[in-house]
């Protein structure tokens, strides 16, 4: 008898669980709170922290206001903010699951599916495949239109020179499709205790969201990024002072590369796979001039002054400007001076010699190209410190925009000629910095060649318009980035200093003096 009662009662919870399940089921797909979220506020760029506890451990956003609460128990800030607002939608930023409190169960609709995309956009592999073969506009919830891929970066301070980095390399073909997909990297395994990891997942974030075609706003905030930068680089790069692009250039793809397990081979990473190559140092010790002949004689036998070569890897290119004029031209105006790319590259021919001193020895050294990369990175020094100030080279480089052809700079050994078939690049992005030298006295901004479009866009912050690509090649270069037309990949160019109206003018002027010397040809122009 007794146990015909436990039975029967087994039997009765049973039964109320499953009227419980089905009435949460049916209250799951039929929340009646829905009509209160508010799209317009919601903004998943922050770094997902408790709003009150600062804490990032199972954070829920509010879709009502946009703010971060942690938890979602009975003694939550979540399910107290629920209770005094009596905002009643959540969605957790880890799980990605809606649920509505303080009733705490979970929203199953299909109509929140956008909200999803946009925190943690996804894209397939057909979806990568035509990418780059549409220009289709997206719309924002305000109705404004956009290019996906072409959105602007906040400027939260001073991280400008960060921004046009990180929209450089968002467009990289290899670089942008490898981290497109979460699979390709999440999965690397990192030594206990680890914390550069997190640069790779926050960039993967980044670049996903730039790209996302279902964006609620038409710009972005690299706050996440931003925050793992300095938490990675121990405070080398701040939001809040600028730095130099160059220097945040080269440390991102190394820590990039290092934190995907890369090491020392050219395809270990695919930093490596898409902007490692490879050049021959010839190296020498000069003889000081003050050394009497016959021990020059004798000096010049040693090992230690004979030409030694090595071969190394590099990133990106360093090309030296020639000094700028010091004196006014007959006009009473600063001469401008331009001078062409192929006379920077020179340096890569393997004859032209460079003195480069130390403290107190003095090398000459030459350098040629025996691999290259799939991106070619060219930087342009334009910026010379000395004991007072920083000085800041005006002189325009004049480099094509398409169809670079860098087969002279490479090595004449059959192996390498074979090995590079097509040698040509095209420009892809062309960075420039308004203003004197000095951090915080310019802004940075960057050109951007959509491949859908096939149209160029200046992007500053978050200001993003069309121009012609004919001002890029106006601009005082800085660094390039090409792109190698046989595999189709791409470079950047990093330009710095302003060209305005009355720069444009100064071009003209000059090329026209130099056409019109013979001739006494003079042209005053009033500025």
């Amino acid at each position: 008898m007794k146990r015909s009662e436990d039975f029967t009662e087994l039997e009765e919870v049973k039964v109320l669980s499953k009227r419980k399940k089905v009435d949460n089921d049916e209250r799951s797909r039929n929340c009646p709170y829905l009509d209160t979220i508010n799209r317009s506020v919601l903004d998943f760029d922050f770094e997902k922290l408790c709003s009150i506890s600062l804490s990032n451990q199972n954070v829920y956003a509010c879709l009502v206001c946009g703010k971060y609460f942690q938890g979602r128990g009975s003694h939550s800030h979540a399910y107290t903010h629920s209770v005094q607002c009596f905002h009643h939608v959540f969605i957790n930023l880890h799980s990605l699951k809606f649920y509505c409190l303080p009733d705490d169960y979970e929203i199953i609709d299909s109509s929140l599916d956008d909200i999803k995309y946009v925190l943690d956009p996804t894209f397939s592999n057909e979806q990568i495949e035509v990418i780059d073969k549409i220009a289709k506009l997206s719309r924002t919830l305000e109705g404004k239109t956009y290019l996906p891929g072409m959105v602007g970066l906040n400027n939260i301070k001073a991280n400008d020179y960060c921004n046009v980095i990180l929209q450089a390399l968002a467009h990289v073909v290899p670089l942008r499709n490898y981290f497109l997909q979460e699979n390709n990297y999440k999965n690397t395994k990192r030594p206990p205790g680890d914390t550069s990891f997190r640069l790779v997942q926050r960039f993967g974030e980044l670049i996903r969201k730039i790209w996302n075609p279902s964006n609620f706003k038409t710009h972005i905030s690299p706050h996440e990024m931003l925050q793992a930068v300095v938490y990675c680089s121990k405070k080398q790069f701040q939001i809040t002072e600028q730095g130099d692009p160059i220097t945040f250039l080269s440390w991102m793809l190394n820590h990039l590369h290092m934190s995907l397990n890369g090491t020392k081979k050219m395809r270990s990473s695919i930093i490596y796979k898409t902007f490692c190559g490879q050049m021959r140092i010839y190296k020498r010790k000069v003889i000081p001039e003050e050394t009497p002949e016959l021990q020059k004689l004798e000096l010049m036998e040693l090992d230690e002054y004979k030409e030694t070569q090595s071969v190394a890897p590099f990133l990106y290119l360093t090309l030296d400007l020639p000094p700028a004029p010091l004196y006014q031209d007959e006009l009473n105006e600063n001469i401008i001076p331009q001078v062409p790319l192929s006379v920077l590259l020179a340096k890569f021919d393997g004859t032209s010699e460079r003195e480069y001193k130390t403290y107190k020895e003095t090398f000459m050294k030459r350098f040629e190209l025996i691999r290259l990369p799939r991106y070619l990175i060219l930087y342009v020094k334009r910026f010379t410190r000395n004991n007072f100030f920083v000085e800041k080279n005006p002189t325009i480089v004049n480099f094509p925009i398409v169809e670079l052809d860098m087969a002279e700079y490479l090595s004449s050994d059959p192996a390498v000629q074979d090995a590079h078939p097509v040698t040509t690049y095209n420009l892809v992005a062309n960075i420039i910095h308004d203003g004197q030298p000095g951090a915080g006295k310019g802004i940075y901004r960057v050109h951007l060649r959509h491949r859908g479009s096939k149209q160029w866009y200046q992007v500053q912050d978050l200001h993003v318009e069309d121009i012609l690509p004919q001002i890029i090649t106006l601009s005082e270069a800085y660094i390039q980035r090409g792109m190698y037309r046989a595999f189709d990949f791409i470079g950047t160019v990093l330009n710095s200093g302003p060209l305005t109206i009355v720069g444009y003018f100064r071009i003209l002027l000059s090329s026209l003096l130099a056409i019109h010397k013979e001739k006494n040809f003079r042209i005053h122009l009033a500025l």
